[in-house]
């Protein structure tokens, strides 16, 4: 998990909870049936919604995400810009067992195909299915969170209609309005809690996530291409940079 989404974690839920124990404490903000309406309805609601395998997947995309570390972008440059150079002294074979040493699948299938003979632009063609479906793969996962995100305020609030209709019908019985105001209450609390501090950021955190992945495949792609097309060194690098953001250029820059 990167260091972005843990001090998140600790300083979204921290605040709120030490907030909460400042005040009145925590126990107040402790109900059981507030909480089954939320997330039982906001579970019940995605399931009708999606299907169950989208579900499950949106949860293993998840976890992926968060901790899988993606290839430097550096690196693979610099990666690339050295396939190239052996390619052109060696000859386009001499990849075949260079490549083994990178960890990055999408790069070893795209040198692969190059080595293979296979035309450019069936190259390009496959790869960028394969990229056609990573963004697929990516946005439906976020989409099961962001809807997510938007259900659990409404049953925060069907739980807020069902706290004051059984307030409302015991008006006679003071001892029976705590109780249903705190459920007509704490649903709204905790549907407003799930859909900003959980859902909400997964799904923002998702979709960073895959714009990171795709701009990795996309650079691998274009390098790909280069060294099959037997482009020099130099000019394979400087297509590449061109991926990189103006700061992340400077760094390079700087370090060179």
């Amino acid at each position: 998990m990167d260091i972005a989404t843990i001090i998140g974690i600790l300083v979204g839920w921290g605040l709120v909870l030490f907030s909460i124990a400042s005040g009145v404490g925590l126990g107040p903000f402790i109900d059981v049936p507030s909480l089954l309406i939320v997330l039982g309805g906001t579970i019940g609601a995605s399931l009708m919604n999606f299907p169950l395998a989208q579900i499950t997947g949106a949860g293993k995309v998840f976890g992926k995400a968060m901790s899988y570390k993606l290839p430097d972008v550096q690196k693979t440059i610099e990666q690339m810009v050295d396939f190239s150079n052996r390619a052109r002294r060696e000859g386009i074979l001499a990849l075949e067992e260079a490549v083994n040493d990178t960890d990055n699948p999408f790069l070893k299938k795209g040198i692969q195909l190059a080595v293979d003979g296979e035309d450019p632009g069936v190259i390009e063609s496959l790869l960028d299915t394969e990229i056609k479906w990573l963004k697929q793969r990516h946005s439906l996962g976020s989409e099961v969170f962001a809807t997510m995100a938007g259900f659990a305020p409404a049953m925060g609030l069907i739980g807020t209609l069902i706290g004051l209709v059984g307030m409302l019908q015991n008006m006679d019985d003071p001892s029976s309005i705590g109780p249903s105001m705190a459920v007509a209450l704490l649903t709204t609390f905790y549907g407003a809690l799930f859909a900003n501090l959980v859902f909400g950021p997964i799904s923002g955190k998702l979709a960073v996530r895959s714009r990171e992945e795709v701009r990795l495949w996309e650079l691998t792609k274009e390098g790909v291409l280069a060294i099959s097309a037997g482009d020099n060194p130099r000019m394979v690098e400087q297509k590449l940079n061109i991926y990189l953001s103006p700061g992340e250029r400077k760094a390079d820059d700087d370090k060179g």
